[in-house]
C-alpha cells in the first residue's frame, strides 16, 4: 500500500462498507497495528471482504472485537473512519452484547495502545542510559544524563494523566475532567501527604483514614476512577440545571472522584494489581523455567487473541515492587522468536511475493510488533510460527537460567529492548537475555529451515485490466457464466467496483450455470455456495462471486457441483443457480469476476457492454 493519504482514506471507506456501514459500528478504536472494531452484528462475508482489501494484512475475530490487522498505516485509516462515523459523538445507549471478559479485553487495549510508543520510546531513552553509564561511568554525574533520566522516566511518572485521556475517551466523559481528577492523584502534594502516612502519621478526610498508596505509575486506579467518573458525570449532568452543569459538573465530579480513589479504589486496585504480580512472580521463584517456557512460548498465542494489554498493570506493578520484572524478558524471547521465524521464511521462500512480505514484516519485528509478521506470514503458513514458539520457549528457558529480568519498563519488548535487562547488581542478566535472545532468534531460522514452511510452489499474479491491447498474450481466461460482459468499477458493490478486492469484470447472466475458465483447482468454496475461488495451473487467483448480497440468502437457490481442494478442467461445471429466486429475494445477479492475486499481471477485458456465450475469451493477461 503507498503512503498516499487518498489510500488510507479509500481503505476506511472499503472496510466501513463491508462491516455494514457506520450504522453497524458500536465502537472503534486502534492499537499499534490494529483497528479495532465492535459491531452490533457481523456480516457473514465481512471477513473475507475486509482481509481481500488492498493495505490489510488480515482480520481476527476475537474477544468481541473485529479486529482489521492493517500495520504501521493504521492510525491514518483510523483517522479517516472516525470522521466517517463520527464517532465522538456516536449514541452508545444501546446495550454492548459481549461478555466481561470481552470488555476488560477491550478496554486494556483501547487505553493502552494509544501511548504505547511514548511509552516504548522512554523505555528505549532508560537502556541507552543504562549502557552508557556502564561504558562510562562518570556520566551518570553529568547534567546531560540528569536531563535525559528525568526525561525517560517523565511518561511514568505521570502516567496516570495518560490514561485519563486515553481512558475518558474510550468511557465517552469529560477529558478535561478525567484528567483533572488523574493529575490529583499525581500531585506532588498528595506524594507528601503519602509519605507522612508512611512514616506513621494518621491523616484522615472527613474521619476516615487515607493509605499511604501513591499513584505515580500507577495503572488501575486511574483507570478505575475514570470508568466510575463516566457514570458520575452523567447522572450529575442529568440533575443539574443546564445554567450550572458548565460549573458544577466538573467542581462535584473531582470532589466526588479524587476522595474516592484516595480512600478505596487506589487501595484496593493496588492490591490486586500486587496480588497478580505476586501471583506471576510466585510461579517464577517456585519454578523459573516453566514460567520461561510458559511466556517464551504462548505469548504470541496471547496476542493472536488481542488479551496482550492486559498485562501491563501487571508488569509496572512489578517494577514499582521490585525494581525489575522477569515477565518482559520472556516476552522478548517470543517477540525475537517470530521475527526469526519470519526472516527464515524470507529464506526458506521461493516466491518473490512471500520474500517481500516476510522482509516488511522481520522490519516492523524489529520494533517489538509482531503482528506482521504473524498474521501475514508465519501464522497463514503455520510451521514457521510452530517454529517461533518453540525457539522462544527454549531461549526463555536459557535467559531465566542467568536470572535475566527487565531493570527498565519496556512498552514494545523486542530487539531494541534488550539493553533493559543490563544491571550492575545482576550482571549476569544481560549475559542471559543475549544468549536466550540469539537462542531465539537463530534457533527459530534453523527450524523453518528445517521443518519447511508448508509453501505451495506457485506464480504470484496481479492483474491491471485495461482496455488498451497486449502485444503478447500470455494467459486467456475464458468467459464463465453466459452473459452480458461489463465494466467492473461500474457495478454498484463499493467493495468491488473500487478494485479492492482485485481487477476484472462483471457478468449480467443470462444462463444459469457456472464453468471453469480454466484448468486448475478449487480454492475455496463460501458455506452459502454463491461464491467459488479458483486458481488456474499457472497460479491466477479468480474469484467469481455470484449476485450482489447473495450471502442473505444463505445458500438458498445454489447448487454447488464442486468441492474445496478439488481439481478442475476448462468448461468443467461448477455452480448452478436459481435466476428467478434470486431476482424474487431482491437481489442483484450481476457477477464480479475477479483475479484476486492482481499484482503481477497487465491485461485487457475484452467484449465490454457485449454479450458472450460461455467458454468464451473475455479476459487476456501476461506478467508484466
Amino acid at each position: 500500500m503507498s503512503n498516499s493519504i487518498r489510500d488510507y482514506e479509500k481503505l476506511a471507506v472499503d472496510i466501513l462498507a463491508a462491516v455494514g456501514g457506520k450504522e453497524n459500528i458500536i465502537k472503534a478504536s486502534r492499537c499499534a497495528t490494529r483497528l479495532r472494531l465492535v459491531l452490533k452484528e457481523t456480516p457473514k462475508d465481512a471477513n473475507k471482504k475486509v482481509s481481500e482489501l488492498t493495505g490489510v494484512i488480515t482480520v481476527v475475530e476475537t474477544g468481541g472485537q473485529f479486529q482489521v490487522v492493517i500495520g504501521m498505516h493504521v492510525g491514518k485509516v483510523f483517522d479517516k473512519l472516525s470522521s466517517l462515523t463520527n464517532l465522538e459523538a456516536s449514541n452508545d445507549d444501546e446495550e454492548q452484547k459481549t461478555s466481561i471478559l470481552n470488555r476488560v479485553i477491550a478496554t486494556m487495549s483501547a487505553v493502552f495502545a494509544p501511548f504505547i510508543y511514548v511509552l516504548a520510546a522512554a523505555g528505549i531513552l532508560q537502556g541507552c542510559l543504562i549502557l552508557i553509564n556502564m561504558l562510562n561511568p562518570s556520566f551518570a554525574s553529568t547534567g546531560t544524563y540528569e536531563v535525559l533520566s528525568f526525561m525517560s522516566w517523565t511518561p511514568f511518572t505521570f502516567l496516570p494523566i495518560f490514561i485519563a485521556i486515553t481512558a475518558s475517551k474510550h468511557f465517552k466523559c469529560n477529558p478535561y475532567i478525567a484528567v483533572a481528577c488523574c493529575a490529583a492523584l499525581v500531585s506532588p502534594s498528595w506524594a507528601e501527604i503519602a509519605s507522612r502516612i508512611a512514616g506513621g502519621e494518621t491523616v484522615t478526610f472527613l474521619g476516615i483514614g487515607l493509605a499511604e498508596t501513591t499513584y505515580t505509575s500507577s495503572v488501575l486506579p486511574p483507570l478505575f476512577l475514570v470508568w466510575l467518573l463516566s457514570y458520575v458525570e452523567k447522572f450529575i449532568e442529568k440533575k443539574l440545571p443546564d445554567a450550572v452543569k458548565p460549573l458544577f459538573t466538573p467542581f462535584l465530579c473531582m470532589v466526588i472522584m479524587v476522595p474516592l480513589t484516595i480512600i478505596m479504589i487506589g487501595p484496593l486496585s493496588d492490591r490486586v494489581a500486587t496480588a497478580i504480580a505476586n501471583g506471576y512472580n510466585y510461579l517464577y521463584n517456585a519454578a523459573p523455567t516453566v514460567a520461561a517456557a510458559v511466556i517464551g512460548g504462548l505469548w504470541q498465542i496471547v496476542v493472536i487473541f488481542g488479551v496482550h494489554w492486559g498485562v501491563t498493570p501487571m508488569n509496572i506493578a512489578n517494577f514499582e515492587m521490585n525494581g525489575m520484572d522477569t515477565f518482559q524478558a520472556f516476552q522478548t524471547m517470543a517477540v525475537i522468536a517470530q521475527v526469526g521465524a519470519v526472516v527464515g521464511v524470507f529464506i526458506k521462500s521461493r516466491s518473490m511475493a512471500t520474500k517481500n512480505i516476510a522482509l516488511s514484516a522481520g522490519i516492523t519485528g524489529i520494533f517489538g510488533i509482531t503482528e506482521p509478521a504473524i498474521y501475514g506470514v508465519n501464522l497463514k503458513l503455520k510451521k514457521p510460527f510452530i517454529a517461533g514458539c518453540i525457539a522462544g520457549a527454549v531461549g526463555a528457558v536459557v535467559a531465566s537460567l542467568f536470572n535475566t529480568a527487565y531493570y527498565v519498563y519496556a512498552g514494545l519488548p523486542g530487539m531494541l529492548t534488550i539493553v533493559n535487562a543490563i544491571s550492575a547488581d545482576n550482571p549476569s542478566s544481560i549475559i542471559g537475555m543475549l544468549l536466550g535472545s540469539a537462542i531465539a532468534f537463530f534457533g527459530a531460522i534453523i527450524i523453518v529451515q528445517i521443518i519447511g514452511i508448508g509453501e505451495k510452489e506457485k506464480k504470484e499474479a496481479k492483474v491491471e485490466v485495461s482496455s488498451q491491447s497486449l502485444k503478447k498474450v500470455e494467459k486467456e481466461i475464458k468467459n464463465p457464466i453466459t452473459g452480458k460482459v461489463i465494466a467492473l468499477e461500474n457495478i454498484k458493490d463499493p467493495v468491488f467496483s473500487s478494485g479492492a478486492m482485485g481487477k476484472g469484470i462483471a457478468i449480467e447472466p443470462k444462463d444459469n450455470k457456472v464453468y471453469a475458465p480454466f484448468n486448475g483447482s478449487v480454492e475455496f468454496v463460501a458455506d452459502t455456495k454463491h461464491a467459488i475461488g479458483l486458481r488456474s495451473e499457472e497460479g491466477v487467483e479468480l474469484l467469481i462471486h455470484v449476485g450482489m448480497d447473495t450471502v442473505k440468502m444463505n445458500g438458498a437457490g445454489f447448487n454447488m457441483k464442486t468441492e474445496a481442494n478439488s481439481t478442475v478442467k476448462e468448461g468443467d461445471l461448477l455452480l448452478e443457480f436459481d435466476i428467478k429466486k434470486i431476482e424474487k429475494a431482491g437481489y442483484s445477479l450481476v457477477t464480479p469476476v475477479v483475479i484476486t492475486n492482481s499484482d503481477i499481471y497487465e491485461g485487457c477485458a475484452l467484449y465490454i457492454d457485449e454479450e458472450v456465450e460461455f467458454g468464451k475469451s473475455i479476459i487476456n493477461i501476461k506478467e508484466k
